[in-house]
């Protein structure tokens, strides 16, 4: 066991500081020898880097013994042991070479030193020696040392006995019984733990009769002691242990621990002996207590990631305890939040829904009187909405207690946060239909406060489906009347700017006479020439030099920024998409109340006022009043409704029985199949994620004393986790032949030197396992690797020099960290020397040889994720780099091309099956995927069927935050396109 263990050795960085220049040994030899302490110390550090570099300088070691080994320098001491650690002490016949008797001697004496930082000091290097012929003097003076006075030595000197024990059990057979007697009369906490893990690792048996000997001071006990007694707890139960009972009382007790790393692996192991309901909701009171004491967000974070896992094997059993896990939001950090308030939500039940919505209701109110930061403010509000919105429409009995109190922020200036509102009334109005009056009523009574597009074409497309009788339909109209304004908007705004005119020309006639006033007193010159107008109402005005083209302008402007109401205002900002709908919904008001009414003269006044507002939205977008002229789009969708309203007249016509048919129904049928699509994909996902528990009779039955890697094996849920958290469990899955598919050829097979990597990509590391070959009859010096990259990747560490034989090998290892999710190209070149008098090559001749290069995957670090259109809008929004990639492919299948691209570049399909299915010749989809350093990758596939049948036509465009992903997932699909043209 002990042989195959990987050997580490200290590491002893060479001083910043010094010159670089590599001395000779002879020099090496006259420092040792004459040199003072400080010269000896730099000199003992340069030979130890050296010896770790592979020169080990066996020259050196008598001199070492001589001129050093007698100093009672401190840091030399220190430094000695250091070199102690790494020299080679056994010749070449495996012997312990004879120099090391007086190593050994010299130990000893420092061993039985007076001062106890010496001793101790001593006794941690004795840790890291294996060599037992140097260990056995030494045994009885190791024994002394537990009995030294001073804790510091005592410590080291258990484990240093525990490290003899380990490798060498028959230098010091008694060890268990060494420490059982320690144990008795030890007072000291540290030595205590550390002989009572000695005890664990030795002789368990031992260890649990101490353990059962403490009684009740478990809960007394250091906190290292209590979490060396967990883990033997944890070691113990993985059999059956008759004391099981006894440890679960223990480990409930240290649940109350004021320690948290005590309390949150007491927590952890509960769940490992036992499966109670009772011990289950202790441990989530523990965790949940520690996430709220503790102040790191990194550990909250871990905890709520140990909750969760505890909620997901546990269903039900920690609901109660929701409202304690929202005592969390009290954090100021957003992940936190966030995390906490998906696992609540997630322990949302009939019993606790009430109070829930109240808590977060109340957070809520505290968002908009807080004084925090803004964005935060605003992102928090944004997470409290969304929660409140999946409350209540997981039940049905809150959503009217909260949907009047999120109508209060349809008017908030966040404007993804009144987007969340807008959505939540929506799907409330549709699946609630007894809330349909009273919610209708307070967003009529809200629309003045309105201050986004968004939220304004959310608002008039609820207002237009669900108006239901004549008194909601006059209502509506009443209140679009106040957010639109005077009508016809154009002659409004003309009237106001004549209005500003005519007060202009007004002050510039008394400016004139004043001016004509001065002059014929003399006391001024006049400067400008004015000219006699008429005014509209008839009366003289005075125009001077001064009524120019500039002061019309301005006065334009001024008209434009006056006040006016948010509708009308954002219309004359350019937002005609929010015109069209206001044209849809007038449309939609106009036909419901001419099947209600039997008013004519109210239908044909009513249908006269739509029509106006229709066509004075288009003919103000054409005018010089709107920011930007109307888009040809927005007025043929106004002019088709104008139409529709102006065919209504005659209701027999065909025309206007379809046109009823589509506004009156299908648009909200649409709606309607979309909301029971999503309940259909929620019921799904929840099907899928329910744990059913089926046993057939010809199951295989599992052994957990004959397999070690039972999945249900509880106890195995620690080793697992060490197994994954060291990348050993994804080692064990790569296999020889996925390995060489992994391995580049970097030179030729006829040059002198022979290179191919192995390239092991690892989260955030990119390993190159390069193996070199000597194809030459000559020595190669000097040989080294030099590596350079492109994108956002970074070389760790320079790979070392090595010596290569006549046709040997060598392997070399470099690593590179990757920080984005980026096409990475690593390139580089073998640099060597020939040894002397081999042909014509000369000692120092530098021989090159450029390796090809290599192509990091972007593929390795992208995985398909998932999330709601409206932030998949709002990153589409966001993100300023898109690749745009034309499609050019022999598929001749939209949805087979479709799921080509979604596979070759581990992107998922945002769009619904629904919207997907038949066959009309074009396609849209939207797709998503996240990277593993958080980073985002949109893209839009537009394609369509071309008449001939065997060509798609269309293009791919992708969106991310940096160009590097980008580009990469734009030079992927184009690969994949000719791939597949390939195919």
């Amino acid at each position: 066991m002990a042989s195959s263990e990987t050997v580490a050795y200290t590491v002893v960085a060479p001083d910043p500081s010094s010159d670089g220049i590599e001395l000779s040994t002879q020099d090496l030899r006259n420092n040792l020898q004459r040199g003072s302490d400080e010269v000896k110390l730099e000199t003992l550090r340069r030979i130890i880097v050296s010896t770790l570099n592979g020169s080990p300088q066996p020259n050196l070691l008598m001199p070492i013994i001589q001129y050093v080994l007698p100093s009672r320098n401190k840091q030399l001491k220190k430094m000695l042991h250091f070199y102690w650690e790494v020299c080679p002490k056994l010749d070449e016949k495996g012997n312990l070479k004879q120099e090391m008797i007086l190593v050994c001697n010299a130990i000893r004496n420092d061993l039985q030193h007076p001062n106890e930082y010496i001793r101790g000091s001593t006794l941690r290097f004795l840790q890291k020696v294996k060599e037992p012929e140097l260990l056995e003097p030494l045994i009885p003076t190791i024994r002394q040392c537990l009995e030294h006075r001073h804790s510091y030595v005592r410590k080291n000197a258990v484990f240093c006995v525990y490290s003899i024990y380990q490798h060498n059990e028959n230098l010091i057979v008694d060890a268990p019984e060494l420490m059982e007697t320690f144990l008795a009369a030890e007072a000291d906490t540290t030595c205590k733990r550390n002989a009572f893990v000695l005890l664990c690792h030795t002789a368990p048996e031992r260890a649990v009769q101490y353990f059962l000997g403490l009684g009740d001071q478990v809960a007394s006990q250091d906190e290292l002691m209590q979490l060396a007694i967990i883990e033997l707890i944890r070691k113990d139960c993985r059999g059956e242990s008759p004391n099981r009972p006894r440890y679960i009382r223990a480990v409930s007790e240290l649940l109350s621990a004021p320690s948290h790393s005590v309390k949150y692996e007491a927590a952890i192991t509960l769940t490992t002996l036992t499966q109670n309901a009772a011990a289950v909701k202790a441990t989530a009171s523990a965790l949940i207590e520690l996430i709220v004491k503790e102040s790191d967000n990194n550990v909250k974070l871990i905890v709520l990631d140990r909750l969760d896992a505890l909620r997901t094997k546990h269903e039900h059993v920690i609901d109660p305890l929701v409202m304690d896990l929202l005592r969390v939001l009290s954090s100021p950090d957003m992940d936190v939040r966030r995390k906490a308030l998906r696992i609540a939500l997630e322990m949302v039940s009939s019993r606790n829904i009430e109070e829930v919505v109240l808590l977060l209701k109340k957070e809520l109110m505290k968002t908009v009187d807080t004084t925090s930061s803004q964005d935060k403010n605003l992102e928090y509000r944004q997470l409290l909405i969304q929660s409140i919105h999946t409350c209540a429409i997981k039940f049905s009995e809150v959503a009217s207690n909260v949907v009047h109190v999120l109508m209060e922020f349809l008017g908030d200036s966040n404007n993804p946060s009144a987007v969340d509102v807008i959505a939540f009334v929506r799907e409330v109005v549709e699946k609630f239909p007894d809330l349909r009056s009273s919610i209708v009523d307070k967003l009529l009574r809200t629309f003045t406060d309105i201050k986004s597009g968004k939220v304004f074409r959310g608002a008039l497309w609820i207002v237009g489906e669900y108006c239901a009788s004549i008194e909601d339909v006059k209502e509506a109209m009443q209140q679009i009347r106040k957010v639109i304004g005077e009508v016809p908007i154009l002659a409004a705004e003309e009237r106001l700017l004549d209005n500003s005119t005519a007060e202009a020309d007004g002050a510039s006639k008394e400016e004139a006479d004043a001016a004509s006033s001065s002059s014929a007193l003399g006391s001024a010159k006049p400067t400008t020439s004015a000219a006699n107008r008429v005014r509209a109402d008839g009366t003289y005005a005075t125009e001077t030099a001064f009524s120019s083209e500039a002061n019309q302008a301005a006065r334009l402007e001024a008209v434009k920024s006056a006040s006016k109401p948010p509708l009308r205002s954002l219309i004359l900002l350019g937002d005609f998409y929010t015109g069209t709908v206001l044209a849809s919904t007038l449309t939609k008001l106009v036909l419901r109340f001419a099947e209600l009414s039997s008013d004519a003269a109210a239908k044909n006044s009513l249908r006269a006022e739509a029509m106006l507002i229709m066509t004075s939205i288009v003919r103000v977008g054409q005018s010089k009043f709107a920011a930007t002229p109307i888009d040809e789009d927005s007025t043929e969708r106004i002019l088709s409704c104008v139409e529709t309203l102006a065919a209504s007249v005659q209701d027999a016509e065909p025309e206007s029985k379809e046109a009823k048919q589509v506004f009156l129904h299908d648009t909200k049928a649409a709606y309607t199949k979309m909301v029971e699509h999503e309940q259909a994909k929620a019921a799904e996902k929840l099907a899928k994620e329910t744990k059913v528990v089926k046993v057939q009779p010809d199951d295989v039955i599992s052994f957990r004393q004959f397999s070690k890697k039972a999945a249900d094996d509880a106890a195995e849920e620690y080793e697992r986790e060490l197994t994954q958290a060291t990348g050993a469990a994804e080692a064990a899955k790569d296999d020889f032949i996925s390995k060489l598919a992994r391995v580049v050829q970097l030179t030729g097979f006829s040059d002198p030197v022979y290179a191919e990597a192995y390239v092991n990509v690892h989260q955030f590391d990119i390993l190159l396992d390069v193996l070199v070959v000597n194809q030459t009859a000559e020595t190669l010096q000097n040989l080294s690797i030099e590596f350079a990259t492109l994108g956002d990747l970074k070389l760790v560490e320079r790979p070392s020099n090595y010596t290569l034989a006549p046709y040997s090998y060598q392997s070399i290892k470099a690593t590179i960290k990757v920080s984005s999710t980026e096409t990475g190209v690593i390139f580089g070149n073998i640099i060597y020397e020939g040894a002397a008098g081999t042909g014509t090559q000369s000692a120092g001749d530098s021989k090159c040889v450029v390796l090809n290069d290599i192509h990091i995957d972007i593929m390795d670090y992208i995985s398909p994720a998932y999330c709601n259109e409206s932030q998949f809008r709002a990153m589409w929004t966001e993100f300023e780099w898109e690749n745009k990639v034309n499609v050019n492919t022999t598929i001749t299948d939209l949805r087979e091309y479709l799921a080509h691209i979604m596979k070759s570049t581990n992107m998922s399909c945002l769009t619904p099956e629904a919207s997907l299915a038949g066959e009309c010749g074009f396609l849209s989809a939207n797709m998503y995927a996240r990277s593993l350093f958080g980073e985002d990758a949109l893209a839009n596939l537009s394609i369509e069927l071309l008449p001939d049948g065997k060509t798609i036509q269309g293009h791919v465009r992708i969106r991310s935050k940096t160009q590097g992903i980008a580009l990469s997932l734009g030079d992927k699909i184009t690969l994949a396109q000719k791939a597949a043209s390939k195919d």
